[in-house]
């Protein structure tokens, strides 16, 4: 779980308040941190009919990924996004498949073998570090997850840092904006509050945002000169 440590000083931002339904009571720039889906929950990022309702295969076209690139997903889960950009990357590319249960990557490294994919690296990271080299990815992407990380300033510092100068990192997040996407309040961001966390990073720039994905959009930024936080 993306929950558990606690920092001596930590930055602005955060706070802790009432929680809502169903909530943790952690605050970060006025929005509740959503509590963590567990291994637990695992079949749902399997389930068969997440392509009809995602559209995951549109969502990896428009990360525009290039054969032989370095890419990381964030909060792998059993690797169903993992398979895809290990895919789109080709067999001289490389994903870095980041999770803090080791359960997930369990499950994950059982259905690569089954799949027969090679190019992908599993790293147990934890809630405020994601253990990526620095300088050395080309995209890294956080597919509905972001929302649950319980440190979300630490870890898009470290991923900031991870980046190749003028390397993306991706948010894909359930629209929060509209009422009618079937997914839990907590569980969604709006497009502004995204660019709000973000900017908070002076080495992100925002690049573009993709919203014809019928649940999500996808916020995209790229680092734009050497991390200083």
């Amino acid at each position: 779980m993306w929950t558990g440590l606690l920092f001596a000083a930590e930055p602005p931002g955060y706070g802790e308040g009432r929680a809502s339904e169903n909530g943790t009571g952690r605050f970060y720039l006025g929005r509740e941190i959503a509590p963590v889906m567990g291994h637990q929950g695992a079949d749902w990022l399997e389930r068969p009919e997440r392509e009809r309702e995602e559209r995951t295969s549109e969502m990896i076209r428009l990360l525009d990924l290039k054969a032989g690139e370095v890419v990381a997903d964030i909060g792998s889960g059993t690797g169903y996004i993992t398979r895809q950009l290990a895919r789109a990357v080709g067999p001289e590319g490389k994903v870095h498949a980041v999770e803090i249960q080791p359960e997930m990557l369990e499950l994950m490294q059982m259905r690569l073998r089954r799949e027969g994919i090679d190019n992908v690296v599993s790293t147990l990271g934890t809630i405020a570090d994601p253990k990526l080299p620095e300088s050395s990815l080309d995209l890294v992407v956080m597919v509905d997850v972001y929302h649950e990380f319980s440190h979300p300033f630490e870890m898009l510092g470290s991923i900031a840092r991870a980046l190749k100068p003028g390397g993306r990192v991706v948010f894909v997040e359930f629209k929060g904006e509209n009422p009618w996407v079937p997914i839990l309040p907590l569980h969604k961001m709006t497009e502004a509050q995204v660019k709000k966390e973000a900017a908070v990073h002076p080495d992100l720039e925002w690049v573009t945002t993709h919203r014809k994905l019928p649940w999500q959009h996808v916020v995209v930024f790229k680092r734009k000169r050497v991390p200083t936080i």
